[in-house]
């Protein structure tokens, strides 16, 4: 029986990126507050494959019989990680390309491209 308490913090933590995604008045608090949402991610797929006396799926030292974590899992949740830290990235550039050409991080003071090419 798994407890409903990662699920729950996983909810907990998403819903305070989101949150924070929504009264954002910062792009790089906007890239924090992704981030924080990925990684109710990161414990949501770690507690959908954790088992209750699982050990390392290495099968060489152990009977077959003995209950292992899955490694599917983790391997998603590394690709989750890392996938994560490259958009963080990608955002942090943009983030600095538009206070370069804009003057601002504000996303309410930013206009959009056709208003611009309007002017």
């Amino acid at each position: 029986m798994l407890s409903w308490l990662p699920y729950a913090v996983a909810g907990w933590i998403f819903l305070v990126g989101c949150y924070g995604l929504v009264t954002s008045r910062h792009l790089v608090h906007t890239v924090v507050c992704l981030n924080v949402v990925q990684s109710s991610t990161y414990l949501l797929l770690l507690a959908v494959g954790w088992t209750r006396g699982g050990t390392a799926p290495i099968f060489g030292d152990i009977g077959r019989s003995r209950a292992v974590a899955d490694p599917l899992v983790q391997a998603m949740t590394l690709t989750d990680i890392v996938v994560g830290a490259a958009v963080t990235a990608l955002l942090l550039a943009l983030t600095i390309q538009i206070a370069k050409r804009r003057g601002t991080v504000d996303p309410r003071a930013l206009r959009s491209f056709e208003q611009e090419s309007e002017e």
